[in-house]
Parts: C-alpha cells; sequence; structure tokens
C-alpha cells in the first residue's frame, strides 16, 4: 500500500468516526447515555483514587444519613456508602461486561452455525434455544444460580447462558439472510471452506444487530445480576455489589432509607443509560434512519 492510500484510508478511518460522533450529538439521549456509560468507566477505573474510604472500613458512626464527611451516609455497619456505590461500578460493569460477553460470544457461534449448516442441525439447536426460552429469563437465571450456589461467579455464569438463546436467534436469523447473498454464493463456487466463508463473509455483515443487542444487554445484565444478589444468590456480603447493597438495606428502609436510595438510583442511572446508548446505536446502525 503507497503512503497516499494509507493516507486515504487514515481519512476515511477519521471521517467515519466524525460522522458517527455527529449522527450521536444529533440524539441527545443517547449522546447523554454515552456520556454517562463513559463517567461510569472513569469512576470504575479511579475508584481507589476517588473513593473517599476503603469499601470495606468500619468507621465510628452507623446508619448516620448524609453529611460533608458522607456525602451518601453511613450504613448499619459504619461503612461508608459512596465509597461502596464507587467501588460498586467495578464490580457491576464487570459482571454486565463478562455475562454478556459470554452469552455473545456462544449465542453468535450457535446462530451462525445454525442459521448456516441448517436441516438437522439447526432443528436440534433452536428447539434446545426454544426450551430455555420458555422459561422466563429472571426465573431461568435464578435456577441456575440456585443450582451452582450463590456467589459472584457463577451469577455472571447464569446470566449468560440465559441471554445465549436470544444472540442465537438473532445470529441465526441474520444468517439466514446473509447465506444467500451473491457474494457469499461466490465464495461458496470458488470452493471456500465453511470456515472462511462463515469468518470473513457472514460474521462482519450480521455484527451490526448483534453489537446493537449487545449494548442492550449490558443494562439487562447489570440488573439481573443485582436481582441475584439482592435474592443471596449473586455477590455475598461484605462485596460492594450494589444489588447485594439492596439487600442488607431492605431492614433498614424505614430508619435509614439512604442505604436504599443511592445503590438503587445507580442501577436504574446505569441500565437507562445503556438503554439510550443501545436505541441510538441502533438507529445509528440502521440505513434508514441515518438517512
Amino acid at each position: 500500500m503507497s503512503i497516499t492510500d494509507k493516507t486515504s484510508s487514515s481519512g476515511t478511518w477519521r471521517d467515519s468516526i466524525g460522522h458517527t460522533f455527529y449522527l450521536f450529538r444529533r440524539r441527545p439521549t443517547a449522546f447523554a447515555g454515552l456520556g454517562f456509560i463513559l463517567f461510569l468507566i472513569l469512576v470504575a477505573v479511579l475508584a481507589p483514587l476517588i473513593a473517599p474510604y476503603s469499601p470495606e472500613e468500619f468507621t465510628n458512626e452507623v446508619l448516620k444519613g448524609p453529611s460533608w464527611a458522607h456525602p451518601f451516609g453511613v450504613d448499619h455497619l459504619g461503612r461508608d456508602q459512596l465509597s461502596r456505590v464507587i467501588y460498586g461500578t467495578q464490580i457491576s460493569l464487570w459482571v454486565g461486561f463478562l455475562a454478556v460477553g459470554l452469552s455473545l460470544t456462544a449465542g453468535t457461534a450457535i446462530g451462525v452455525i445454525s442459521g448456516y449448516f441448517g436441516g438437522w442441525i439447526d432443528n436440534i439447536i433452536m428447539r434446545a434455544m426454544d426450551i430455555m426460552m420458555s422459561l422466563p429469563y429472571v426465573l431461568l437465571a435464578i435456577l441456575i444460580a440456585a443450582a451452582l450456589g450463590p456467589s459472584l461467579e457463577n451469577g455472571i455464569l447464569a446470566i449468560g447462558i440465559v441471554r445465549v438463546p436470544r444472540f442465537a436467534r438473532l445470529a441465526r436469523g441474520s444468517t439466514l439472510s446473509v447465506k444467500e447473498l451473491l457474494y457469499v454464493e461466490a465464495s461458496r463456487a470458488v470452493g471456500s471452506p465453511h470456515w472462511r466463508i462463515i469468518v470473513k463473509d457472514i460474521l462482519p455483515n450480521i455484527a451490526g444487530p448483534i453489537v446493537v443487542y449487545a449494548t442492550l444487554s449490558l443494562g439487562d445484565s447489570i440488573l439481573a445480576a443485582a436481582v441475584l444478589s439482592f435474592l443471596g444468590l449473586g455477590a455475598q456480603p461484605p462485596t460492594p455489589e450494589w444489588g447485594a447493597m439492596l439487600n442488607e438495606a431492605q431492614q433498614y428502609i424505614i430508619n435509614a432509607p439512604f442505604m436504599s436510595i443511592f445503590p438503587g438510583l445507580a442501577i436504574f442511572l446505569t441500565v437507562l443509560a445503556f438503554n439510550l446508548f443501545g436505541d441510538g446505536l441502533r438507529d445509528i446502525l440502521d440505513p434508514k434512519s441515518r438517512r
């Protein structure tokens, strides 16, 4: 590649990023969601630097409301709530990305194989996915987490497993529409192996809807992790996970409502941000919406 080609390619890439950023700015809610997500990532990375206390450090005060020293108050064991919410950002984002990464990888692979090969392979895989989807999402996650045992790792695994059928169905549907296109037929005609057709021709052209659904799934996964922790099946005390904090705060809801308000607000804003960002990303990747 010549220097001119490299410069042209770099310019095109920058133009594409600039155009995408421009499209996001035209959607204030999506832009706000993206901004809050970037803020959460910054908080998670800098948690040891910005948290005023250790999340497990005990103070001499108990069940004290918000103050200058403790803006989010102090819980029933004397731990600073602000510090625990900040460190909870690390855990919640980690849970969301790991669970979605697991379901995206497994579900996409299963869906592409099912849609590409068809026949009895497709029938067996899709019937298995139908069985999994016949149970409510949260109920199935609770059953898997209860069977594996209460822990944060098992909660991540449970959430990842229950979302596999949704990614598989999406990937299968997209594969069915792409595999009949001319460039895929041309690859078959020249004798390209199946794995090369899947990796080079199919996956890049079905990535758009899968990425959008993965973004929307991040908020749901964080919420599901909080539900499991609240029920005692996810993160266990003293882990500063938002759902676990709500579990500890439920018996103090009358005398110390701030213990529930701040972790609950963190869950609400995080899930809302991912949903707004996902909706905006879907609109931007849709050619009709872009026009």
